[in-house]
């Protein structure tokens, strides 16, 4: 597949919400409705707020499902979990896609909670977000990280860094109750029994890890998971960069989780499965014996890989979270010769000489990922 030009054919095909017919790789994109019935109690937040969490996306949205063509109800699934402050499905569609036709496997698209069509179009809309932009920029001076792509979550963490555990309770519980209507019958797109496994990327991955290691109601018993450009322990992350979130938010969320949380998770009842395992990967000396015996005994049902340049999520956290032994078994550590980073490791745009080498490194890694997750 030309990677390129099948990224640029896709962004100008997909409308959110609008089912679509790819004719070119016989695959369907059909849309499904989501309600969310999380109800956030541990956030008090200001409705009047422009980052509240008080937001009516959140709880009602569509996601999108890319379905080999065919009448019958399908029997497998691989649920696509995406990276942290993403506010569209561009970069995923040409994975999506690739994944389905090369397994056979429909490919779930599925929001993490104030996320791609889960959060308003103001916090990704420049004019919108200024006025907290110059704000920040009065208040924290000329940080470089600080951008309208990241100002949205910058200040939703910064007024209260529980808010990333929280998001991603949510999360968890909504992909709960999604498998457990896809495990029952009651999806219409599946049958009962439909075997789901997972390939995450980025903050995907730690979200992954927490929900295999809580694993609700057994959904991920068998499940294979893939990670891509993730699965580091949490205080091993980088996460200021103007894409993500600037230097003052991140240092908040670390300082808040490397803290605060942990004298909370002594104190704090609700959901304490999904709590322990958040804080067993929060840094490498928690819960160290249970989290690398869980993971060691996925076996081959674990895999992935990670770029050497990856400054956000770098192999030696991923070392920290699985152990060394089973990290250099089970994830592939690879480099490209083209300029990549973390939130781009295939960029679309690029110099012409380069385009076969982007080409032919996303070849490289979904046809792995493919193999594994057939």
């Amino acid at each position: 597949m030309n990677y390129i030009n099948r990224f640029h054919e896709l962004n100008d095909i997909f409308k959110l919400g609008v089912d679509t017919k790819l004719n070119q790789t016989l695959i369907d994109i059909r849309f499904c409705s989501f309600q969310s019935n999380f109800h956030n109690l541990n956030n008090k937040s200001n409705c009047d707020n422009v980052f509240s969490d008080e937001i009516h996306e959140n709880n009602l949205f569509s996601y999108p499902v890319f379905v080999p063509r065919q009448l019958q109800k399908m029997d497998n699934a691989i649920l696509l979990i995406h990276g942290l402050n993403e506010r569209n499905w561009n970069k995923y569609l040409t994975w999506a896609e690739y994944l389905c036709k090369k397994t056979g496997k429909a490919v779930i698209l599925f929001p993490l909670a104030y996320h791609i069509n889960r959060s308003p179009g103001m916090w990704s809309n420049p004019r919108s977000v200024k006025n907290a932009f110059d704000i920040r920029q009065e208040i924290y001076g000329q940080d470089r990280t600080l951008s309208f792509a990241n100002v949205a979550l910058s200040e939703r963490i910064t007024q209260n860094p529980n808010r990333f555990y929280s998001s991603g309770l949510q999360s968890i519980k909504d992909l709960e109750n999604l498998l457990s209507a896809i495990k029952n019958g009651d999806h219409p797109f599946f049958k009962a029994n439909t075997k789901i496994d997972v390939f995450a990327y980025s903050i995907g991955a730690l979200l992954s890890q927490v929900a295999f290691l809580s694993n609700p109601v057994s959904l991920f018993t068998d499940s294979k998971l893939f990670m891509l450009c993730g699965g580091s322990i949490f205080s091993a992350m980088v996460g200021k960069t103007r894409l993500i979130m600037d230097k003052v938010a991140f240092e908040k969320l670390l300082a808040y989780y490397s803290e605060e949380f942990l004298i909370q998770n002594s104190i704090i009842k609700d959901d304490q499965k999904i709590r322990s395992a958040f804080f067993s990967m929060i840094a490498p000396e928690h819960l160290k014996h249970e989290r690398e015996a869980y993971f060691q005994s996925m076996g081959n049902r674990l895999s992935g890989i990670s770029l050497k340049k990856d400054k956000v999520i770098p192999y030696a956290g991923v070392k920290d979270a699985l152990g060394h032994e089973l990290s250099n078994s089970r994830i592939d550590l690879l480099d490209f010769e083209y300029e990549y980073c973390h939130e781009n490791p295939f960029p679309a745009s690029i110099p012409a000489h380069q385009k076969e080498a982007v080409n032919q490194a996303f070849e490289k890694v979904f046809s792995y990922a493919a193999d594994f997750l057939k």
